[in-house]
């Protein structure tokens, strides 16, 4: 395949080349410095280091962490670098067959790095271009919905229901496809055995969800934040966030999350809660 780089250009430009555990202490210190964007990457670092052998993912970097840095897995995120570590790692990812559903991270590195690989990769099934990030490092503003709580193993099939609904209505496309499902419960049994998924039910229904689908050492990154349809409108949304936003904080960690900026719905309910923008994520997902 040819490569993104030019010819007479390859040589000023010096390739990304993968990490090692023998680069995960400065990885850390890096990503520390900016703990709410990075978190999706720092929780995985911090359980799994960089041994490739795990299967979650590679690090790149062109230069050194401090530099430039960029995870390629099942998301690729550009963490940090300038347009010449961008165009580094756009060359390298485009050598193998992507495994990536989608391009995300901090607006002014994953749109630039998407308009380089759109040529291999694309079509993209859809941009979002602008997502807030927000943070909140204090006990919510909202009141907290009591009937919000952790959601016990036992309760997996009744969430899973819920999830799956959430996942088609964010996503546009049924986890369940592929492998028919099997993937995707595996993911939630994990949230739910470690604590990391909340609800209300309203007899056997999920009424509300989220979970905390990133937990490194400084932030809890919430996810998968929804309502069932019949009950919105009700301020289930705000009170369960609230909930969900102060057993993050309760543990020592910054909550925070993403939102898409035409869900005017979503940010209003987490403004009340007490978040407030840091940074703004883009999205590419990809088919």
């Amino acid at each position: 395949m040819r490569s993104l780089l030019e010819p007479t250009r390859r040589a000023k430009y010096a390739p990304a080349r993968q990490l090692t555990n023998r680069d995960l202490a400065q990885v850390l210190r890096v990503l520390d410095a900016d703990p709410v964007a990075s978190c999706m990457i720092a929780a995985r670092l911090q359980e799994f280091g960089l041994d490739t052998g795990a299967g979650y993912g590679e690090l790149w970097s062109r230069g050194g962490p401090s530099d430039s840095l960029c995870f390629s897995g099942a998301n690729m995120m550009p963490l940090r670098g300038d347009r010449d570590a961008l165009r580094a790692f756009a060359d390298r990812a485009v050598r193998w067959p992507r495994v990536c559903s989608s391009v995300v991270g901090r607006q002014e590195l994953a749109l630039p790095l998407w308009e380089m690989l759109a040529t291999h990769w694309g079509p993209e099934r859809e941009v979002r271009a602008e997502q807030p990030l927000l943070a909140l490092g204090q006990p919510a503003l909202a009141t907290v919905d009591a009937k919000v709580r952790r959601v016990r193993p036992d309760e997996v099939d009744r969430y899973l229901t819920a999830a799956i609904a959430m996942f088609i209505e964010e996503v546009g496309v049924d986890p369940r496809a592929g492998d028919g499902g099997r993937g995707y419960r595996r993911r939630i049994t994990s949230l739910i055995q470690s604590g990391r998924a909340w609800a209300r039910f309203d007899d056997d229904a999920v009424v509300f969800k989220a979970e905390v689908g990133s937990l490194s050492r400084r932030t809890g990154q919430i996810q998968g934040v929804w309502v069932h349809p019949e009950h919105r409108g009700a301020g289930l949304g705000t009170g369960g966030t609230a909930a969900v936003a102060n057993a993050v904080i309760a543990s020592g960690r910054t909550a925070s999350l993403y939102v898409n900026d035409f869900n005017v719905i979503a940010r209003r309910a987490y403004c009340r809660v007490g978040f407030q923008q840091i940074a703004t994520f883009a999205t590419v997902l990809l088919d």
